[in-house]
């Protein structure tokens, strides 16, 4: 199991994945780096987890997005081929039967049976490069043919988290929905407001690649410094870091923190403010709440999600260039809970007890 190292986003939707794959009692072997590492290790502590070098995107600070990106290309193909050559040593040493990459590249092999995982079927590309949308969703394709299958973290038909991103015209046959992947679960239970106390006070979920994220951190508390007297609660998204301080008297900020008191503070917030990354969405989902969106600048994939989601009734979309705690709390205050009718955990079970079929 290797996750990208872009943010801790796939490395907390690895979990559901590895849990389910214990439950089978499947011999795991955790290759991460980072953020990601610490985030695993964590979580896992029983496992063993081997050092896979990432190579970290930087997103810039301010200017245009797609020259930063370009810059970093050669860098990224260079990874994609050092992934490569070192999963060929991993199998050997450790005698692999079958890889699980979430969205990396190079962590296929024709040794073993290989599977993807991504909700982005579809690139989208930077305003007024829409042009080279297709380009980008066919080498992201050529990429994805190496393995033997691909499973998209998200329901099938029109019920669905990732809108066109993981739902293309024609879907080939080794591609699996298998559910949305979030370490929280109601089990399929079906959310009413009247099983939890009233909803009160403001969650500010962090997440993300520098710069961006402490960009966004800045922010917040410069907007909380000049007015607010709700309790308002924020997560840094820092795994590795137990820290908890209070830089005001109404705010509480915390590091990291473990799965049972982050699903409470989600469940029980008003108000809930935070980027759109796909796994972000996933939780939000699985505990059945709404959000107020403010999409990394430049990332045209969270951009889109915010679109996409917005058009619904439980969230509400903002730029980062406009962003006003005055506004998301009138904003936030309207929104309403979200429910699925599929259950996810049901979907990700048969797609892992069929890979252990085929051994």
């Amino acid at each position: 199991m290797s996750p990208l190292d872009w943010g801790i986003g796939h490395a907390t939707r690895c979990v559901p994945l590895i849990r389910e794959l214990q439950k089978q009692q499947a011999r795991i072997i955790i290759g991460a780096s980072g953020r990601s590492s610490d985030f695993l290790s964590y979580y896992f502590p029983e496992i063993e987890l081997i050092n896979v070098p990432g190579h970290e995107i930087k997103y810039p600070s301010s200017g245009r997005m797609v020259w930063k990106m370009a810059s970093q290309l050669p860098g990224f193909l260079s990874n994609i081929r050092e992934d490569h050559r070192l999963l060929e040593q991993i199998i050997k040493k450790y005698k692999i039967d079958a890889v699980i990459s979430d969205n990396r590249f190079g962590m296929w092999s024709k040794e073993v049976y290989s599977v993807y995982v991504t909700h982005q079927l579809r690139i989208k590309a930077p305003e007024g490069w829409n042009f080279a949308e297709g380009i980008l969703s066919a080498l992201h394709r050529h990429f994805i043919r190496n393995y033997n299958e691909c499973w998209i973290p998200d329901y099938p038909g029109n019920e669905n988290l990732s809108g066109d991103l993981g739902h293309p015209p024609k879907l080939s046959p080794n591609f699996h929905y298998i559910g949305p992947l979030s370490r929280f679960s109601l089990n399929g239970e079906e959310i009413k407001r009247s099983d939890e106390e009233e909803p009160s006070g403001m969650l500010i979920l962090l997440s993300g690649p520098e710069p961006q994220r402490s960009i966004f951190e800045g922010l917040v508390l410069k907007e909380l410094a000049n007015h607010m007297e709700m309790k308002v609660t924020i997560l840094r998204g820092l795994p590795g870091n137990q820290d908890k301080i209070s830089p005001m008297p109404h705010v509480t900020m915390y590091s990291h923190l473990p799965d049972n008191e982050m699903k409470s503070q989600i469940r029980a917030a008003k108000v809930i403010i935070c980027r759109p990354g796909y796994s972000t969405l996933m939780d939000l989902a699985a505990l059945g709440k709404g959000a107020i969106l403010v999409p990394t600048p430049g990332q045209t994939e969270q951009e889109y999600l915010a679109r996409y989601h917005a058009e619904g009734k439980s969230y509400i979309s903002m730029r980062q260039s406009e962003f006003s705690l005055a506004k998301a709390i009138e904003a936030g205050n309207g929104l309403m809970l979200q429910s699925y009718s599929i259950n996810p955990e049901k979907l990700l079970e048969e797609r892992i007890q069929k890979i252990f079929d085929i051994f």
